[in-house]
């Protein structure tokens, strides 16, 4: 049997970290948006046991249970019960690793999608929402996708009108960001500024794009260690070629831009381009 489908890069048009919790995690605010950026991946299942990545055609990319398609495709069978199937998962990359841009979550997200479509399980929202928040953060918005706000560990989503369609350029500098060590730098007293998670929910609620430009906001830009100017210079770019707003994604480092046309969408992806080979011209998915 085999199956496919495409895993697609998610956006933070706001990230608030709201508290520490008990077990270590912590508490998120933030509406997350779906992009046609995927990666493609494909699932191949025969007699046997076992999942692997049967060809990952990037040699960083994790081949065992650290690799969180693999992962997922483990917590799919551990939790149908269904036995006797080996299991190979074909990734073609094109969301960047350690970008901010869920691409690892996305493909285990797809994953279990394309695995529940094969096996014809038919796991209802909320058995999906348990697996993916037991995979990763990420997971439960990346199975579903579109336009949600997304609280807790990332298993609380409620579902928001789409964006207003638009052109998204998406850059990501030279460096990546460790997730857990920008957590490490979290203290949720000291956040200076939070964004007004309230307001962009009722932007998006009018289709007002240039609305949600202004109410787009990210808590760890202010943590990001010293020397990452290129996350500011991007941004710059961006506005400089009309971007209506622009922010860093998740914990970082990739930017984003939105923008009304896409001649000027072009313009700062042309920009960009040149100094950054992870640039990126989209649109919402």
């Amino acid at each position: 049997m085999t199956g496919g489908g495409f895993a697609y890069a998610k956006l933070n048009l706001s990230l608030d970290i709201i508290s520490k919790m008990d077990d270590g995690y912590h508490s998120l605010k933030t509406v997350m948006q779906s992009v046609s950026l995927c990666d493609e991946i494909r699932v191949e299942c025969v007699p046997g046991e076992g999942v692997h990545i049967s060809d990952p055609g990037f040699s960083f990319l994790p081949k065992d249970e650290r690799n969180i398609a693999v992962k997922a495709a483990s917590a799919f069978f551990g939790y149908t019960g269904i036995t006797g199937w080996k299991t190979g998962i074909r990734i073609k990359k094109s969301i960047p690793v350690g970008a901010g841009l869920g691409g690892g979550s996305a493909d285990g997200a797809c994953v279990l999608r394309i695995l529940d479509k094969m096996f014809a399980t038919n796991l209802n929202r909320e058995t999906l929402i348990k697996l993916g928040i037991g995979i990763g953060s990420d997971v439960p918005f990346c199975i579903f996708g579109g336009t949600k706000l997304v609280e807790g560990r990332g298993e609380v989503l409620t579902d928001l009108p789409a964006i207003a369609q638009c052109h998204i350029v998406i850059c990501k500098p030279w460096f990546n960001c460790s997730t857990p060590e920008l957590y490490g730098r979290v203290n949720c007293k000291n956040i200076r500024i939070r964004p007004d998670t309230t307001g962009l929910v009722a932007a998006l609620g009018k289709s007002d794009l240039p609305g949600v430009a202004r109410y787009m906001y990210n808590v760890f830009e202010d943590i990001l260690p010293r020397g990452k100017r290129d996350v500011e210079e991007i941004k710059y770019a961006m506005l400089d070629n009309g971007a209506l707003g622009a922010v860093m994604s998740g914990s970082g480092p990739s930017v984003f831009g939105l923008f009304e046309k896409e001649a000027n969408a072009r313009m700062a992806y042309d920009s960009l381009k040149p100094d950054y080979k992870d640039c990126f011209l989209t649109s919402i998915q």
